[in-house]
Order: structure tokens, then C-alpha cells, then sequence
């Protein structure tokens, strides 16, 4: 057997607030392999790979690399070692060129002379041809695609001759053509000897690109299989410890009447640039109408516009009814529900208690005639609550921080559908959540929608805009590229919109 580049051995990893992390993993990346590492939300990918690049000291148990135990103080010693991470949120200095930013660190000096800049454009280009990874180098960075970041971002690395590459999520920004670009890159690296560790939540991509496969679940190491040898379906049973069920199909239904109509929308964004540009769309009862896209297209400032966060102009109607000049409780007052894009900073108060959170934004119910809380009957609700929507909890007066990534959103969602509303804004509902949590909320979107209920799914995962969408349009730079039935969806379609490319058939 081929010796491991890479092993970590028996690590442990508890936080200063007794939170166990790791116990005793195992993991070994070989030369010039592509190792996929899998493993629900929570289950302890982060915190290894952090331990591997040096962002954290191991509680107990070793690295070796090369051979050799190793104990890395910062990332700069792992980096200096040949172990370079690029993590989901890119490291790159906006107004630098793209040559600017891979030498950033490594000019050898205060002042980057014109020899020794020549001299890392050469070795640059050198990279580039061998990686096959093209970019432009004399462009800002901030006028670049997220694509094109990634790559210059894996350049970087290469240019500091990492023998293994950490990915951190990498096609979570990626169109399906950039998708398709990157796994060609990533095997022409292992077959010129790198190794390359993948962590993704997508199945279906370690199937596609990885050698072997790691999967943790809870902190530990479950099973290790060479990738021709498992399937989807068990390696979603190994990450959750049971099966997963079969994804219910969308049953084909007429929608109803309009219930949110919006017309030349426009919201303002940074530096006088439109963030929306002349959005107009509808949503029936009845029906899921999704907005995909590469995230950062719009769709955030869209979505805090009609629930009442962000000033606009143009027509948006709910009901019939303007939302112009409505504040987001007078809006949800309508019948709007919001489920944020971050659970954390928009949906939830995290040192407040279960049943705190579970009111939240909708006291008036639980206040007395002289304005007090009536803190039985929101218990009451927060109790029935938890067991509506299988929220798994010490009990309603834990705090929420307490709870699962899963189980918070559970708990949100339950909040928000108590309202019975009419709308429900649903913004990227499954991001960070592992195989079992993503199926309980798709289930219920396609359960809610069977039931007459009007959604607007804004969502960066295709497999799931896929899998929920009656229609879909493709956002790109604060406009739809196109918008496409549910029977007329493709991938190739949904990509080359994504990547702002008009698409016959179509309707923009």
C-alpha cells in the first residue's frame, strides 16, 4: 500500500467550553490522489482540516507529514511545509490584480521590483499552462467572476508549492460549466503528483472527482471507501447513521391565483450600481417559483426588499395589496413569511431560549390587556411547536445556540409557518444543513406548496432548485437571464444563464 502524504492519527479536539469536536480520527491522504471528506453539518470536517493547516492545536493525537510527525503553531508554517487551504470565503484583496494577489506574501521584499515581478509572471503563466488553470492577471479582483477568484486562489497555493491542496466547499459559488472546468483541473493536479483534499455536501460530486472517500459523522471517523466502490445511497447512510428516504417527486398541479406580483423592481446597491435592475415576476398560489444563480447576483437585495429591509422602486403587490412604504412587520402582517438566508444574524437570537425565539416577531398573541407576556400560553406554543416540526431540543428553555444547525432551522421555519401565511419567502432554507435536515425541508416546501401555499424559493443549490421548482428564473447581475418552465429544465440551460448567456426558449 502506497505510504500516506498525509495522516492524522487518533486526533482529538475539544474547545475551551468542553465541546468535543473530534475523537480519535483517522485520516490519511495518499500522493496524488483526490480525497473526498463528507460528513453532515457539525460532524467535525471544519475543525480537522483547521487542525491539518495549522488554525488549530489538536486536543490529543498527532499529524504526520512526509513521513515525520509534525505539530503546526499557524497556517504560515503549514503553508511553508506544502499544505495550503483555500477556504469558501476567498482570501483576495479586492482592488489588487490578479498577479498582485498571488504574489501578496511572497515578494521577497517591502517593494515589489520590476525583475522580480517579471519573474513571478513567468512562474505564474508556467503554473497556468501545467494546471490548466487560466485567469487574467492584470484585472481587479472584484471585477472578476467567483469563478475566476477560485482559480487565482488555487494558483496561489500552487505558486507556493503545496504538495497538498485543501478545498473547502468549492463548487458552492460555481456555475454546473465552471463546475465541469474544475474537476478536469483538479484531476490533471493529482496526476502531476499533488493531492487534494475535497470536502463538499454534494454526493454526487465525490463521485465524480475523489480516489477514496472519508466520511465523519459526529465527530468521528465511520468509514473510509475507495469511491468506484460505494454509491450516493450509502455514503448518505453513513453521514446520517440511517437511511435516507427516496426524494418525493413534485406532483404536477395547475397554479392558482397570483398572491405576489412585482414589476420593474429595482433596488439600489453599493457605489451607485443597481443591485436589482428591472425585476418583474409572479407567484401563483400553489406553486414554487425559484430564483437561482450564482450567489451575490442580486438576490439577497431582492429578497430584503420585499420583506421590507431594503428601499426600492417599481410595483410589488401581495394580495393585490402595495407593499411600497411598508416596514417588514406591516408586510408580514399581510401574509408574508421569511425564511433568511443566515438563521443566525437575521432568524434567530441565539442566547435567547426556545420558546423566546419561537415568538419572536409575533408577540402580540402572548401579551395580556396591560402588555405583558403571557409566558404559559408561549410556552404552550413553543412545546407544540418542537413537536410539529420534530425540532430536537434539552427542552424549551434551552438557549438556541444549543441546538443543531438542523434543528434551528426546523425551529424557524415552524415560527414562520405558525403565521399561516399566504407568501412564504424561503432564502437558501437547507444551506449548511446535513442529508437528513435538507430532506425534511424540501419535503415540507413540496408538502406546503401541495397545499395552495405561494413560494418563493431563492436558493444556490441547482440539485435543489431541480428537485422544488414549478419554475425558475436565473438571476445574474440584477436581472433575469431567462425564466424557465419546470418541464424545460437542464442544467447546460440553467448554467449558461447562470453564467448571463441567453438561452433559446427562454422568456426573459
Amino acid at each position: 500500500m502506497t505510504q500516506a502524504l498525509l495522516s492524522a492519527e487518533k486526533i482529538t479536539k475539544v474547545y475551551p467550553d468542553g465541546t468535543v469536536a473530534l475523537t480519535d480520527v483517522d485520516f490519511a491522504v495518499r500522493p496524488g490522489e483526490v480525497h473526498g471528506l463528507l460528513g453532515e453539518n457539525g460532524a467535525g470536517k471544519t475543525t480537522l482540516t483547521k487542525i491539518i493547516s495549522g488554525l488549530l492545536p489538536p486536543t490529543a493525537g498527532r499529524i504526520v507529514w512526509r513521513g515525520k510527525p509534525v505539530q503546526f503553531s499557524s497556517p504560515r508554517e503549514a503553508l511553508k511545509a506544502g499544505i495550503g487551504m483555500v477556504h469558501q470565503h476567498f482570501a483576495l484583496v479586492g482592488p489588487f490584480t490578479g498577479l498582485e494577489n498571488i504574489a501578496l506574501g511572497a515578494e521577497g521584499g517591502r517593494i515589489l521590483s520590476a525583475v522580480r515581478a517579471a519573474a513571478i509572471r513567468r512562474r505564474v503563466e508556467e503554473l497556468m499552462a501545467a494546471s490548466g488553470l487560466q485567469a487574467p492577471l492584470d484585472v481587479p479582483v472584484e471585477e472578476l467572476p467567483v469563478g475566476v477568484q477560485q482559480r487565482l486562489e488555487i494558483l496561489k497555493m500552487l505558486f507556493r508549492d503545496v504538495e497538498l491542496l485543501i478545498l473547502d466547499e468549492p463548487t458552492a459559488v460555481l456555475t454546473p460549466q465552471e463546475v465541469d472546468e474544475l474537476f478536469p483541473i483538479l484531476r490533471r493536479l493529482a496526476a502531476q503528483g499533488k493531492s487534494v483534499v475535497f470536502i463538499t455536501h454534494k454526493l454526487r460530486e465525490i463521485l465524480a472527482v475523489t480516489d477514496r472517500v472519508t466520511v465523519l459523522r459526529r465527530g468521528r471517523t465511520v468509514a473510509v471507501r475507495d469511491t468506484p466502490d460505494t454509491t450516493v445511497e450509502e455514503l448518505a447512510q453513513l453521514m446520517v447513521g440511517e437511511a435516507v428516504v427516496a426524494k418525493v417527486r413534485r406532483a404536477p398541479r395547475p397554479p392558482g391565483p397570483v398572491v405576489l406580483r412585482v414589476q420593474d423592481l429595482r433596488v439600489p446597491g453599493a457605489q451607485g450600481r443597481p443591485a436589482v435592475d428591472g425585476v418583474s415576476f409572479e407567484v401563483r398560489s400553489g406553486e414554487i417559483f425559484a430564483i437561482a444563480g450564482v450567489q451575490g447576483n442580486g438576490q439577497s437585495e431582492l429578497v430584503e426588499a420585499l420583506v421590507g429591509l431594503r428601499p426600492w422602486t417599481g410595483e410589488a403587490e401581495l394580495l393585490g395589496r402595495s407593499l411600497r412604504g411598508k416596514g417588514p412587520a406591516q408586510i408580514a402582517a399581510l401574509g408574508l413569511a421569511h425564511i433568511p438566508e443566515d438563521r443566525h444574524a437575521l432568524g434567530l437570537i441565539l442566547e435567547f431560549n426556545v420558546v423566546e425565539n419561537a415568538v419572536l416577531g409575533r408577540i402580540r398573541p402572548f401579551l395580556d390587556p396591560l402588555g405583558g407576556v403571557r409566558w404559559r400560553r408561549a410556552t404552550h406554543f413553543a412545546q407544540d411547536l418542537l413537536t410539529k416540526f420534530s425540532v430536537q431540543a434539552r427542552g424549551v428553555r434551552a438557549p438556541a445556540r444549543s441546538l443543531s444547525g438542523g434543528n434551528q432551522q426546523k425551529l424557524l421555519v415552524g415560527r414562520e409557518l405558525s403565521k399561516t401565511p399566504k407568501l412564504l419567502i424561503a432564502n437558501q432554507p437547507t444551506r449548511g444543513l446535513d442529508v437528513a435536515a435538507t430532506r425534511y425541508i424540501r419535503d415540507l416546501l413540496l408538502r406546503l406548496r401541495d397545499e395552495g401555499l405561494a413560494i418563493l424559493l431563492v436558493s444556490a443549490d441547482l440539485d435543489e432548485i431541480v428537485e422544488l421548482a414549478d419554475r425558475v428564473a436565473v438571476m445574474y447581475r440584477g436581472t433575469f437571464t431567462g425564466v424557465l418552465p419546470a418541464e424545460e429544465l437542464d442544467w447546460e440551460k440553467l448554467g449558461l444563464l447562470m453564467g448571463g448567456v441567453a438561452v433559446q426558449g427562454a422568456r426573459e
